[in-house]
């Protein structure tokens, strides 16, 4: 993505006020985010990308070259992200082996720890997005939160280069991380539960949606796990796979297991 490309994407939004923002409004929080991340960006433009979510527009409505989409940001962002961490984890822990460090690594760049760490600036307060997406709930959503974080990180990394880009995710991302990848709500219970059923019974636990309630932008989904057509867990969640790792982490409990 060049930027080039960027500069002329961000332009044609704002030309058409897609922003839902006064440019007065939208200054303001590119000064503030700035601030509290600590990066001055010599291209405004990068981080209006970066904090842009793709209910504003699309590349193809906004009549821009689909190559300047925003949402690869995500992607590079999380090739830089998935590096810093790997080199970090690497020098910090030298008796640990190939396995671990995957955990580790795999732990830091999740979704739900980067929504953490998103969420202790209040990044969510930052991000564009369409007043739809807004009204059901989009600034709560990990995943749009922590796709933002991979969007800066890329920002960041074509603004001002990798250093810049290691110095961010170091103060930002793995600051305490290795007391916060412990929590609870961080360990993958699924996986836990999966490894042990394929090591015992040679297949993988059995999910059911039981109930959905709750209107369309706020639903609570209630599941239960099954292994070898016998119920282990319950658990209920904001979506389908929230719900799945209350599950997994029910029955993970009764057996023992975490």
């Amino acid at each position: 993505m060049s930027k080039k490309k960027i500069t002329k994407f961000i332009n044609s939004l704002f030309q058409k006020n897609i922003f839902g923002s006064s440019e007065g409004e939208v200054e303001r929080k590119l000064l503030e985010i700035q601030k509290i991340i600590g990066y001055q960006f010599q291209n405004i433009l990068l981080l209006k990308a970066a904090l842009t979510h793709d209910s504003l527009c699309s590349a193809h409505e906004a009549g821009v070259d689909g190559d300047a989409n925003y949402e690869r940001m995500e992607f590079l962002g999380d090739a830089v992200l998935g590096l810093v961490v790997c080199e970090h984890l690497f020098n910090l822990f030298p008796e640990k082996n190939e396995g671990d460090l995957s955990k580790l690594k795999s732990n830091i760049v999740s979704e739900k720890y980067l929504a953490l760490k998103a969420n202790a600036i209040k990044l969510h307060e930052y991000i564009f997005m369409s007043e739809k997406e807004d009204k059901n709930g989009g600034r709560g959503r990990k995943s749009i939160i922590s796709d933002t974080v991979e969007s800066i990180i890329c920002a960041i990394y074509i603004d001002g280069g990798i250093k810049k880009a290691k110095r961010f995710i170091t103060n930002f991302i793995l600051v305490d991380f290795e007391k916060q990848v412990l929590l609870k709500d961080l360990i993958n219970y699924k996986s836990i539960l999966q490894e042990y059923t394929q090591a015992l019974y040679q297949k993988t636990p059995e999910y059911k949606i039981v109930s959905e309630a709750g209107p369309d932008h706020h639903k609570i989904f209630k599941v239960e796990v099954y292994i070898n057509d016998e119920l282990q867990g319950q658990g209920e969640g904001l979506n389908k796979k929230d719900a799945q790792q209350k599950a997994a982490q029910d029955a993970c409990k009764k057996l023992k297991l975490k």
